[in-house]
């Protein structure tokens, strides 16, 4: 894996931090984009960046980093290899009422890699597409995939790579039923006319209110649906 598509509530600065030593990008769709703030990387730099100034906040500590380096590698280390447990590891650095030095210095580093993410995600339209794209994959999951609250059950990665590719099959087969259907019911001049513009930007095969997927479906491979492919 070498990026993670998550939503405004999957980031945070521990979360950056912890994506960049083990080595993959984290992406998040930010919903508050105009609410982000961009941490300078010196304090000499504000002049420099003077355009800026309303997002800009304060320097990275980046002594701290330099302090806390060796712990910051080993707790990363022991989430790499399986020894610890996230939520272990977070238990930790907030047991107390005073913050563990290392889970601020893993919020400085946190600063530092979501600067650099925020300013990819405001230049770079494909970026912004890319990650659109990713979470659509996963929007609405709960859906199809409902089972034990469409969370995965099992650590063995064969089974969740099964179990992804059957829910990537699935809402493939979704959209190109919604698609056939769209289709039939705009190919009739009627329902054609009375489509606006804000109608068109709207329209999307990406619904499934119509669809029921609880009880017993009874599947004949002998008949086919009554849609024009």
């Amino acid at each position: 894996m070498d990026r993670q598509y998550v939503d405004s509530h999957g980031q945070s600065e521990v979360a950056f931090a912890f994506s960049y030593i083990l080595g993959f990008d984290l992406l998040p769709r930010l919903k508050a984009i105009a609410k982000q703030k961009l941490n300078l990387p010196a304090s000499g730099d504000a002049e420099r960046y003077s355009h800026l100034e309303p997002i800009l906040t304060r320097p990275i500590r980046w002594e701290l980093i330099s302090q806390q380096y060796d712990e910051i590698i080993k707790y990363a280390t022991a989430l790499r290899i399986g020894t610890a447990e996230p939520e272990a590891i977070l238990r930790r650095f907030t047991r107390s009422g005073v913050s563990h030095p290392t889970y601020l210095a893993l919020v400085e580093l946190g600063k530092a890699v979501k600067t650099i993410f925020l300013c990819r995600y405001l230049h770079e339209e494909s970026l912004r597409r890319e990650i659109h794209e990713g979470l659509n994959v996963v929007e609405n999951n709960e859906f199809i995939f409902y089972g034990e609250h469409g969370e995965f059950t099992t650590n063995r990665l064969e089974d969740q790579e099964l179990a992804v590719l059957s829910l990537h099959l699935l809402q493939a087969c979704l959209v190109y039923i919604n698609t056939l259907f769209i289709q039939e019911v705009l190919a009739e001049p009627t329902w054609h006319a009375r489509m606006m513009p804000e109608d068109w930007r709207g329209l999307t095969p990406l619904i499934y209110q119509h669809v029921n997927p609880y009880g017993r479906i009874e599947l004949d491979m002998a008949r086919r649906l009554p849609l024009a492919a």
